[in-house]
């Protein structure tokens, strides 16, 4: 099942909102849709939204495109600027922001008559690198993980985050495409139950073995010595090695370290933020209060409770074993490694 579709000029995304309950497409014909979807969460996972943003840049400029060089570059600093603002923890979303930034102006700059199409070509690129990315974080991954495990993960950090493969359950897909016997135990993910709706029910379709849990639940597995490993995902990852995923992380890595069992975080390069030192400077996005009070539109709890719903913590990197990348795994200190890594 493919989470970004896009053909003629118009982008199709996988509404994740219904999954797994509904399949279903959602058409995008202009930047404003784009931003729209990445802000609603119709695509989520840093790497799907840099993606996505970078086909909203095209359509963006094929939209507001002008003979006037002045006005063009004037309209396209709100298209940038729109996908900007959508999500503000994913820096795969910058990153990809960036690249198109820096594509389209070499072009303007160079009277490039195929401007739309070298921003095209761009957009397919940043598509078609994240494909290989994740395969190599995958190749990398596999080789930690014993011939006989189970995984805990959170969240989904799977194909439907990414162009097609997934980060840390690409690790798992590499693995078992080695030989090795995999299980995977899944947090179900709240307040948006990425982990039931989504990990659960791409591990189905694949089948692998997968049980699910509450999220509470994590700590009492641990003990009971049912879990070998952790891998997850992330949105962005300080200088320091500090990194930011969904909420509910930072627990699962005490757990971790309490337990003694090895915490992965898997993700591309261009989820690092080298311009950040510690995970203190990395925004966290807090989302509507409604998430937490209703499920599916149905409320659980009092309709004016006062919510605090931040959609991202931050592991500081003393918790995590180490960073599985498409260029290599980087162990502690975090710090020179990553450096050295670049």
């Amino acid at each position: 099942m493919k989470p970004i579709i896009w053909s003629n000029f118009k982008l199709n995304l996988l509404d994740q909102r219904l999954l797994p309950i509904e399949v279903k497409y959602i058409e995008c014909n202009s930047f404003m849709d784009v931003a729209e979807c990445i802000k609603s969460m119709v695509v989520r996972g840093a790497p799907a939204i840099g993606i996505a943003a970078a086909y909203g840049v095209v359509l963006g400029a094929k939209e507001v495109y002008s003979n006037d060089k002045i006005k063009f570059e004037k309209n396209m600093q709100r298209v940038f600027e729109t996908l900007a603002s959508t999500r503000p923890t994913a820096v795969n979303l910058f990153w990809a922001l960036s690249r198109m930034k820096d594509k389209f102006y070499s072009a303007l700059q160079n009277d490039n008559e195929n401007i739309i199409t070298l921003l095209e070509n761009e957009a397919n690129e940043i598509f078609n690198e994240d494909l290989k990315l994740n395969k190599k974080i995958g190749e990398y991954g596999a080789k930690l993980l014993p011939n006989k495990c189970t995984v805990l993960t959170h969240c989904n950090a799977g194909a439907l985050a990414t162009a097609g493969w997934g980060t840390a359950l690409g690790v798992i897909r590499s693995a078992i495409e080695m030989g090795k016997e995999i299980k995977v135990f899944a947090d179900e993910t709240r307040p948006l139950l990425q982990g039931a709706r989504l990990t659960a029910f791409e591990l189905m379709s694949d089948g692998i073995d997968v049980t699910l849990i509450s999220d509470n639940m994590a700590g009492y597995v641990m003990k009971l010595c049912l879990i070998d490993a952790i891998i997850v995902g992330a949105d962005r990852i300080a200088a320091n090695g500090d990194t930011a995923n969904k909420i509910g992380t930072y627990s699962l890595s005490v757990l971790a370290k309490t337990h003694s069992i090895p915490f992965y975080i898997a993700a591309p390069y261009s989820t690092f933020d080298l311009n950040i030192k510690s995970g203190a400077e990395i925004p966290i996005e807090e989302r509507s209060h409604e998430e937490v009070r209703q499920i599916f539109n149905v409320r659980i709890a009092p309709e004016n409770v006062k919510v605090f719903n931040p959609s991202f913590d931050v592991t500081p990197n003393e918790n995590i074993t180490a960073i599985i990348t498409d260029r290599g795994v980087i162990y502690p200190p975090f710090e020179e490694n990553i450096k050295i890594m670049r």
